[in-house]
């Protein structure tokens, strides 16, 4: 064969062959993104592992994969999102801020109110025990179903299609508790499945009803009696908690 032919059957080959270690699915894209997390302020070293292990391309849909791992929210449909890697390595350095995870060194039991696509529910499910995760709208409750069966998670989720506001009483006592919506107070039940020793985080209107804010609650047990501490930290953007199913 000519030596021209020779050299356009090689560059063919090299253009339909695609470059090891440049693909969504590879390693090496996970840990640039966990890099710039890292310069950007998230230090805990359980959390960066954990969102470098969970693909979160295989959580939007093909149109956006291209942008998953960029720290961006994205469509996710239903007029809900994908929180930013940034904003979920955020909430979940905080619950280990928690008395009981501090003791466990995970996050114990975690109530997720708002499953969405399912991808925090995947990378809580790298640091706990177990995880319920609460979703009222239907058709996203079985993407993240979908969606976590392709992935292959941990079996320790346990998906629930249902109002996020009233919990899941029948899982709880839980050591962690994170919403991926807020609204402009926490709902009773949250508090009452907290258990002591407990850790929540949230978005929340905040006073005077500009914008939100992140809002931490500990069940702090003294001398027998539990009592509720709550802090309030930075501004967030979340999408609207709302009552019943759909």
């Amino acid at each position: 064969m000519p030596q021209r032919h020779l050299r356009e059957a090689a560059a063919d080959a090299a253009r339909q062959t695609a470059p090891r270690g440049l693909g969504l699915d590879s390693e090496m894209v996970r840990r640039r993104m966990v890099q710039r997390l890292q310069r950007e302020g998230l230090a805990d070293e359980r959390v960066l592992q954990a969102l470098s292990t969970v693909q979160r391309h295989e959580f939007v849909d093909s149109a956006l994969a291209i942008q998953a791992y960029e720290d961006t929210s994205l469509p996710i449909g239903h007029g809900q999102t994908i929180s930013k890697p940034s904003v979920v390595g955020r909430m979940i350095s905080i619950l280990f801020g928690g008395a009981n995870a501090g003791q466990q060194g995970r996050l114990g039991r975690v109530m997720e109110i708002g499953t969405g696509c399912g991808y925090q529910a995947a990378v809580l499910a790298e640091l706990s025990k177990h995880v319920v995760s609460i979703e009222r709208l239907r058709p996203l409750h079985e993407k993240a179903q979908m969606n976590l069966a392709a992935v292959r998670t941990p079996a320790q989720i346990r998906l629930v299609y249902g109002d996020g506001r009233l919990g899941y009483s029948a899982g709880a006592p839980f050591d962690s508790i994170i919403a991926a919506a807020g609204g402009e107070d926490l709902p009773p039940a949250w508090l009452a499945q907290l258990a002591p020793g407990g850790r929540l985080v949230a978005p929340m209107v905040a006073p005077g009803g500009r914008g939100q804010i992140l809002v931490v609650v500990d069940h702090v047990l003294e001398a027998g009696v539990g009592r509720f501490v709550r802090t309030e930290h930075e501004a967030v953007l979340f999408v609207p908690l709302k009552s019943g199913v759909s």
